[in-house]
């Protein structure tokens, strides 16, 4: 299998002949999309120096900016969950992890839009309650952001913990999940 090596400053990314990028501006940030004809591998939230490092050597190699088509329903499904019509995703997932991590992230996807689960709830639900720290570092790993929702697992004292993203987004998804509707007065 052919590998083409980018230097990106520090960062180095490898394409895989088959395996797809893009990158979609969601509110909260840039998102870089990687995956392929077996589904997506990774949806992650990229700082602004590194997204500005990506996009300018994306100009810089003349790489096309349109989405390849084994990523366009993961753009278009983005979209609809921050435009608030989505609220469950129908994509083919692909991570790469360890056995007991694919475990940790399939049973994310059984926390339903709009609720949240402590990470005590979230060992029991896998079957081990001794799990609390593996099962936290797996949320810590999870390559597929938001789609696997790990942003809906918190402390049992009710607190926003740990999140790859930012504990800021954190927040910020909790609250699009779980808009605040005014009450009529009358």
């Amino acid at each position: 299998m052919k590998l083409l090596k980018l230097q990106l400053k520090t960062l180095k990314i490898f394409l895989v002949s088959n395996q797809q990028t893009t990158y979609y501006k969601s509110p909260i940030g840039t998102t870089e999309i990687v995956g392929d004809e077996n589904g997506i591998q990774s949806i992650s939230i990229l700082d602004d120096a590194s997204t500005a490092s990506i996009l300018s050597e994306v100009e810089r190699l003349n790489i096309p900016k349109e989405v390849p088509m084994c990523l366009q329903d993961c753009v278009i499904q983005l979209e609809e969950y921050f435009a608030g019509t989505r609220t469950c995703f129908d994509l083919k997932l692909n991570p790469q992890g360890t056995e007991f991590q694919q475990k940790v992230w399939k049973e994310l996807l059984n926390i339903p839009f709009n609720k949240v689960r402590t990470y005590l709830e979230q060992t029991k639900a896998i079957g081990d309650v001794k799990a609390i720290r593996a099962v936290a570092s797996a949320n810590g790993k999870n390559p597929i952001w938001i789609v696997i929702p790990c942003h809906r697992v918190i402390g049992s004292d009710g607190s926003l913990t740990g999140y790859a993203g930012g504990l800021w987004r954190k927040k910020w998804l909790l609250a699009h999940e779980n808009p605040v509707k005014q009450q009529s007065l009358f």
